[in-house]
Order: structure tokens, then sequence, then C-alpha cells
């Protein structure tokens, strides 16, 4: 499959959706910025996908990273990092969603499992992505990070190039 065909619209994730249960397959669903790809995000998609039949990555729009980041970010366009995405093996989908929140996403996703990355704990995930995976039967797992794998470490040490 060509990595173009796995970029979703918010319009054609329903069907696509649709299509996954018809095939009696569940979703692992994540999202993020993901501006500069390394090795911490692969490591994470990978336990991702391993969490389901299929993994769809929700990506945050140019102007919700500006929103969460600042004006410098982010480095990459939004069309360029769901590429970079797309043509992962471990991926399935990626969707370009705009607001700050992912709660829209996940309306549009309902996710068999919600993983999210970092160093805490699913009850300090926001009660409104919590409420929406969980209305639609869903299970939210936290996959730590990988120690010393950071997007915005990266960005500051070519910055300081």
């Amino acid at each position: 499959m060509d990595f173009r065909e796995k970029i979703l619209t918010p319009d054609q994730l329903p069907a696509w959706r649709a299509a996954l249960r018809q095939a009696g397959k569940t979703l692992a669903v994540t999202n993020g910025c993901f501006d500069i790809l390394h090795a911490g995000h692969v490591t994470y998609l990978q336990a991702a996908r391993n969490q389901a039949d299929a993994l769809l990555v929700g990506l945050n729009s140019d102007a919700s990273v500006r929103a969460l980041k600042g004006e410098t970010r982010p480095i990459q366009t939004e069309s360029d990092r769901a590429a970079v995405l797309a043509s992962l093996a471990a991926v399935d989908a990626v969707c370009v969603f705009g607001e700050t929140r992912a709660t829209g996403f996940l309306e549009l996703a309902q996710p068999d499992v919600y993983v999210k990355g970092g160093d805490y704990r699913v009850e300090e995930l926001p009660a409104e992505e919590r409420a929406v995976v969980q209305q639609h039967g869903g299970r939210i797992i936290v996959i730590g990070h990988v120690p010393g794998r950071s997007a915005s470490d990266l960005a500051r040490k070519i910055a300081a190039l």
C-alpha cells in the first residue's frame, strides 16, 4: 500500500473505523505532534501497535502544535509529519486533527485501546478524553517514554548548531 493512502481526513475516519469493526479487528489509537520523529517515537508507536490489530495515529495540526508548543513549532508541516508517520510499518493510518485536545478525534476513532506515552497515570489525562474512550467501551493504557529521547531536545540541539 502506498503510504499516502494511509492518510485519512476526519470525514474518512468513520467509514475506515467501521470497516475495521466489520473485519473483526481491534484498534489502538494514539495521538501527538510527532514534529521530529526519533527513536523514542518509533519505539512507542510499535508498542502502541502491539496493543491491537491496527494502529491509528491522530496528528496535531500545525495550528494546534503552535498552540501547544509555541510559535517556533512545528518544525515540519502537518503534511510532512503525516507522510513520515504513514510510511512506518507499525502505523495503519494517520488522521490530522485541529484541536489541542484529542476529544473530537477520539469520538470519530472510537478506539478499543487508547495509548498514551509519558510519565503520568491514566487519571492525569484530560477527563473529556477519558470519558469519550470509555463511553465507546475502550480502555486506556500509558506506555512510558524512552528516556533521553525528546523532539524538543532535538530541536534545541539543531538550533544550537
